[in-house]
């Protein structure tokens, strides 16, 4: 995969708002679940990247310092060909002190080239090198999401657990409210209650048919001595008299 399309998935998942893509998620846990995937992926495809990018940036500066060394050696040898021309120059010999001037000037020319290279370098290497720190700093910032996302998910878990015991207990409370023991004594009470109410009836009514054969027994007693009180008149009338006074 193209460092530029690793480099382009990196900056989109740190501007990716983790929060709103849970609240329109249809499954949070199983969103959460995908972006923890593919932030693992990405990290670990980042970093790779990321030190095949540090590792052409050692490469530049190992270049660059190689061209400002080379740079330094050509100077160094321009300057021993130069007084070597002066020394024989001195010495009368012009020939020999020509050719090592020719030698320091193909020396300065190879320094000038060598310092060219470096300079040309050394944008490119500020460059690159800014660009490996902030890398860096978005990979530090997966890393962080990344564990925000375990968190999350965590949290998450937790919560779905404590909602499925809450469920649980609601549905047994609701069960218990449906077979409400309370209610079922409540109708054998009333239930008893009716056969106390139909027993007190029977005891009242036999006790009005008791009172009733009663009252009969006292009119019989009437009516027996009303008969023996005729009798008494008939007899002479001494029996009602003796009645009243008793």
């Amino acid at each position: 995969m193209a460092k530029q399309s690793i480099f382009g998935r990196i900056s989109t998942l740190m501007k990716a708002n983790i929060n709103a893509l849970l609240d329109s998620a249809e499954d949070p846990q199983k969103m959460l679940d995908q972006l923890v995937r593919d932030y693992t992926n990405s990290i670990a495809d980042a970093e790779s990247a990321i030190a095949e990018t540090i590792g052409n940036l050692r490469l530049l500066e190992r270049d660059h310092q190689e061209d400002i060394q080379a740079a330094t050696e050509w100077g160094n040898k321009a300057l021993a060909a130069s007084r070597k021309a002066d020394e024989l120059r001195k010495a009368g010999n012009t020939t020999d002190a020509d050719k090592f001037d020719n030698l320091a000037k193909i020396a300065l020319q190879r320094q000038i080239s060598e310092e060219n290279e470096a300079r040309a370098i050394a944008p490119t290497i500020a460059t690159q090198n800014e660009v490996v720190e902030k890398l860096k700093e978005g990979l530090n910032g997966m890393k962080q999401k990344l564990e925000q996302l375990r968190s999350k998910r965590s949290e998450l878990l937790a919560r779905a657990k404590t909602a499925e015991a809450q469920n649980k207990v609601h549905d047994a409370v609701k069960s218990i409210d449906v077979l409400d023991p309370t209610s079922e004594l409540g109708r054998f009470e009333d239930k008893v209650r009716r056969q106390e109410a139909l027993a007190a009836g029977k005891q009242e009514l036999a006790a009005s048919s008791l009172d009733a054969q009663f009252n009969a027994l006292e009119d019989v007693g009437e009516l027996t001595e009303v008969e023996a009180r005729l009798a008494a008149l008939k007899t002479g009338g001494a029996p009602v008299q003796a009645a009243i006074e008793n």
